[in-house]
């Protein structure tokens, strides 16, 4: 489908009437109790995914060399923190309104294995991530990885040393895709358009992927039409797949809604993924699909390169949908398709990039709010463990590759997907 820029006209409707995701309501993480007054059997709060990402931010700070790693309960609707250290780290989580949990695995050690991966086994079609549900690294292998690569694999999985990785294949092959099609059209490559914003000038432009940036300077709404945006800067791969594409009349009306086809849905801020949180893609030739957010600052090995800092998911896509918008049902935008494995009949992994980091990178803000790249986002689990690689689990991003976050936090997964889409699907 063909997704233009909204009209004014268009009515934009309530976030949460787009897809039933059953959204809990919003419940502020009080502030946090000193360890001093904390008292056992303190019940676990009720929270929103984008306030366990706050509550595992501020955690991951209080808790130091303790903290490894959150993820978020969907179905409990709570938050859930790993603790290395002692009974009163225990405490003081479960007095902060978190659910804890005594594991082996810190932050540092995940983060120095992700790093000896990335140095033993950065082969094409593999990833890995944090899992902070089991406190391991899980490490994927796509369809391409066989014979040597397999054994290379294997055996620098198995040197990590028993219960710090696990190892499986995937079926597909991980990469990027633009193609032709009827979105946004560049160079013969189609791709979506994620979200609308203001440039650091007030100029209006908007968001894509960065493999699509890359592909061409220029970029229509229509099949061999005029250019409509001219490609600013774009990031791939390195450290990211985002590009920023101004509007070349600056009397463009782009509005901070997502075009979902029938309606538009209203974006009122960029927000960091947690992981168990449920997002929603919108994309030029799948439409609207949903799934679980589950790993963060995953890095990907893609043929072209490889790429780190994207959110994954199980939310599927397919060739088009590339640049699309992920967001949430209370209109928080979150990624931008990057790439993946699978479509939309058999599922599969897809990878985005966090709109929060594209914004900071390019200096620009969300349109209509001016929700920009100081957001503090709301994921449960966005930054919080350590870096890139690895993946941070729930808030803090203190290092390179560990993290701290939700399903998988921080690890790389590559992916195969396609993407590519419309124009101003905003």
């Amino acid at each position: 489908m063909s997704h233009k820029r909204i009209p004014k006209r268009k009515a934009v409707i309530a976030a949460g009437s787009v897809v039933a995701l059953g959204a809990a309501a919003l419940v502020l993480p009080s502030a946090m109790a000193s360890q001093t007054d904390a008292t056992e059997g303190a019940a676990p709060r009720t929270l929103k995914a984008a306030d366990a990402s706050d509550l595992a931010s501020q955690l991951a700070g209080q808790l130091g060399e303790a903290f490894a790693g959150a993820y978020y309960d969907a179905g409990e609707r709570q938050l859930v923190v790993n603790v290395v250290g002692d009974d009163n780290d225990i405490v003081l989580a479960e007095k902060a309104g978190a659910v804890a949990r005594q594991v082996d695995n810190s932050t540092a050690e995940l983060t120095s294995a992700s790093r000896t991966l990335k140095a033993e086994a950065t082969i094409p079609g593999t990833s890995w991530a944090v899992d902070p549900r089991t406190n391991k690294i899980r490490v994927t292998a796509d369809s391409t990885v066989t014979g040597a690569g397999w054994d290379r694999l294997e055996s620098a999985v198995e040197a990590l040393g028993p219960g710090m990785a696990t190892i499986r294949k995937s079926a597909g092959e991980f990469k990027t895709f633009a193609e032709g099609g009827d979105a946004i059209f560049g160079g013969g490559s189609r791709c979506s358009l994620g979200f609308n914003v203001v440039a650091d000038d007030g100029a209006p432009a908007f968001l894509t992927a960065g493999h699509c940036g890359v592909a061409a300077a220029e970029w229509s709404d229509a099949q061999d039409g005029a250019p409509i945006g001219t490609v600013e800067t774009a990031t791939f791969p390195g450290a990211g797949d985002f590009a920023l594409v101004r509007y070349d009349d600056p009397a463009t009306e782009a509005p901070s809604t997502v075009n979902t086809g029938r309606q538009s849905v209203e974006i009122t801020q960029a927000a960091e993924a947690a992981v168990g949180q449920t997002v929603i893609r919108m994309g030029s030739t799948t439409g609207l699909s949903d799934g679980q957010v589950t790993g963060l600052n995953a890095t990907v090995n893609y043929p072209e390169g490889t790429v780190s800092g994207l959110v994954q998911t199980d939310v599927c896509a397919e060739p088009g949908d590339s640049g699309g918008s992920l967001f949430t049902a209370d209109g928080s935008a979150i990624g931008l398709t990057s790439g993946g494995s699978g479509d939309c009949t058999v599922g599969g992994e897809t990878f985005f990039q966090p709109v929060t980091t594209a914004l900071a990178a390019v200096g620009a803000t969300l349109g209509a709010t001016g929700a920009g790249a100081d957001d503090p986002g709301a994921g449960a689990g966005a930054g919080a463990g350590a870096g890139a690689d690895a993946g941070a689990g729930a808030g803090a991003d203190a290092g390179e590759e560990a993290g701290a976050g939700g399903d998988a936090v921080g690890g790389e997964e590559a992916g195969r997907e396609e993407q590519g889409a419309g124009a101003h699907d905003q």
